[in-house]
């Protein structure tokens, strides 16, 4: 399912599960949602199951905002007592809408806690009290933790869930691995198929191929990652610069801010030190994850400056994460966005995508943790790995069937509004916003704290990608100018094919980036003329891996243009 799609059945008010794989633009719908949702003028209560992952999306953890706290099971006296507060009851009964993020570390039981909490306080024994509920995440991801002894239930797995019924919206574009070989390697994972080729593949990854740059030691155990990073740090030469946080608005948000941001509350730098970003800044050309080493500091302020994996020199300027509800900021912190990357647990890069890391899987002892440490990464030139146990790319064998199901749900959900007219879909979300006491607008609105809000024409992706390919731009170029992965734009290139809105002079265009086109097209045809064109890797195969993926994407394309045969 496109992102666009995925929002437009988020805009109808029905209860949705948000899902994908790692690098699918997930957040990114979120966001688009949000920002729509507040300039509507509907309340919007942002949660997620982790402090980490709620500062990210600038909400605070669910259960905090519903009150449950530290509990794991909701008696009659508790319950009694979270609704009888006055700051609990206030907020629940204002939120239309209910999101919370990062929901596969969210146990089955916590979720129906939640659902007897909010049918109490807004007194309806509709699920969640008649609040769109908004699921996000990627039941592939780290699991939830229990105490030890209990059993663990999967948030699907509840009651709540099921009466929730929510609609699956499956996002399938790629925004973060570019590399086919690492897409293949972690499809694999997420199907229980690893064959002794991935283990082999994995075994190869013995260097990083970015110069300059030191990949994060990723650990599966919080076992002396500090201590790694503050040894690392002693061995360079010179004094350390230190940054310290700041904060403003509510002491306790304050402090869980603090304690969620993955910069810490005193950074210490020096000059070649191994860096990671630790927030968003597209303008500044940085993401949470990218890699670098500090190159110096600045002569005025004193900020560091820092030489990427693909050598862009950057200052990193100081940036704020925020707690917000009802659409105001409670509490606020200030620190520049780095922390050392010479070492960090698998559990603290969820959500992240590095440039380059070494993992150590010898002691993988949860399922998923080896596909979380995996997915971080954008391509194999950017993996090392140093360590592997014979369990470590296992998933829970429960989580493959369900998303085989959730896949289909998608599918089915998609057929269903593919066959409605725009007015249609249009209407719903009119009626749905209304219902909510808003003021319907018909247009994306990216919410910029701070800088209220830019409205900007929405346009479908791919009309995006033929647009920029009808003005002779290359899958490279596209690519850059969209800030997606280049197995984004083929992938666009390919839905574009399929609904017949490419002609063989746009796709003849991107030849000219290839020598010997026309000898080399001749082989791959008489290729797929005999093995078919379901598949790229048998093809790739069959070649002898003489061509990349690229080409025969693009000699596919081609082929079945002309053929007549579906792609």
């Amino acid at each position: 399912m496109t992102q666009d799609r995925a929002l437009d059945i988020l805009k109808t008010g029905a209860n949705v599960f948000l899902t994908g794989e790692p690098g699918s633009g997930k957040t990114h719908v979120l966001n688009r949602y949000i920002s729509f949702l507040e300039a509507c003028g509907v309340k919007v209560a942002v949660t997620a199951s982790t402090g980490i992952a709620a500062t990210h999306i600038g909400g605070m953890t669910i259960h905090a905002w519903s009150g449950i706290g530290a509990r794991d099971q909701l008696s009659a006296y508790d319950l009694e007592s979270i609704t009888g507060k006055e700051k609990i009851v206030r907020r629940v009964k204002k939120a239309q809408v209910l999101v919370i993020d990062e929901i596969s570390m969210l146990d089955g039981k916590i979720v129906d806690m939640l659902n007897s909490i909010a049918q109490r306080i807004r007194q309806s024994t509709e699920p969640f009290g008649g609040m769109q509920v908004v699921f996000v995440g990627d039941f592939f991801q780290l699991p939830p933790v229990t105490r030890q002894g209990d059993m663990m239930r999967y948030a699907f797995e509840s009651r709540a869930w099921d009466e929730a019924r929510p609609l699956i919206c499956y996002l399938t574009e790629q925004y973060r691995q570019e590399d086919e070989m690492l897409l293949g390697l972690l499809q694999s994972i997420r199907q229980n198929d690893t064959q002794e080729e991935h283990f082999t593949l994995l075994q190869e990854q013995t260097e990083i191929s970015y110069d300059g740059i030191e990949g994060a030691k990723l650990y599966t155990h919080n076992a002396d990652v500090d201590v790694v990073n503050a040894a690392k740090l002693n061995e360079l030469p010179g004094k350390a610069r230190v940054f310290v946080m700041s904060g403003k608005g509510n002491k306790l948000a304050q402090q869980g801010l603090a304690k969620s941001c993955l910069s810490p509350e005193r950074l210490e730098l020096k000059e070649e030190a191994m860096v990671m970003c630790t927030k968003n800044n597209f303008e500044a050309g940085y993401v949470n994850g990218t890699m670098g080493r500090v190159l110096c500091f600045d002569a005025d302020d004193g900020l560091p400056v820092i030489q990427t994996a693909e050598g862009r020199e950057i200052k990193i300027e100081i940036a704020s994460w925020s707690m917000v509800e009802d659409s105001k900021v409670i509490a606020e912190i200030t620190q520049v966005p780095l922390r050392l990357a010479w070492a960090i647990t698998v559990h603290k890069s969820q959500g992240m995508s590095l440039d380059a890391a070494e993992i150590d899987l010898s002691r993988a002892f949860v399922f998923g943790q080896g596909y979380v440490a995996l997915s971080r990464v954008r391509t194999l030139a950017g993996l090392k790995m140093v360590g592997m146990s014979p369990t470590a790319l296992r998933v829970d064998p429960k989580i493959v069937m369900r998303d085989t199901r959730f896949r289909q749900e998608s599918e089915e959900a998609e057929d269903v509004f593919a066959q409605m007219e725009e007015e249609d879909i249009r209407q719903m979300h009119t009626q749905f916003i209304q219902a909510c006491g808003g003021t319907y607008t018909s247009e994306d609105v990216p919410l910029t704290p701070g800088k209220g809000y830019t409205r900007v024409r929405k346009e479908s992706t791919y009309a995006r990608t033929k647009a920029l390919l009808a003005q002779g731009k290359s899958v490279a170029q596209i690519a850059k100018e969209r800030s997606v992965a280049q197995s984004t734009v083929w992938s666009h290139l390919e839905k574009l094919l399929q609904n017949r809105e490419l002609s063989a002079d746009m796709l003849q265009v991107l030849t000219a980036a290839y020598k010997n086109w026309e000898a080399d097209y001749t082989q791959m045809k008489a290729v797929m003329e005999e093995i078919g064109t379901e598949k790229l890797k048998p093809i790739f195969e069959a070649l002898d891996e003489r061509y990349d993926y690229a080409q025969i994407r693009l000699a596919r394309m081609l082929y079945c243009l002309h053929s007549g045969e579906k792609l």
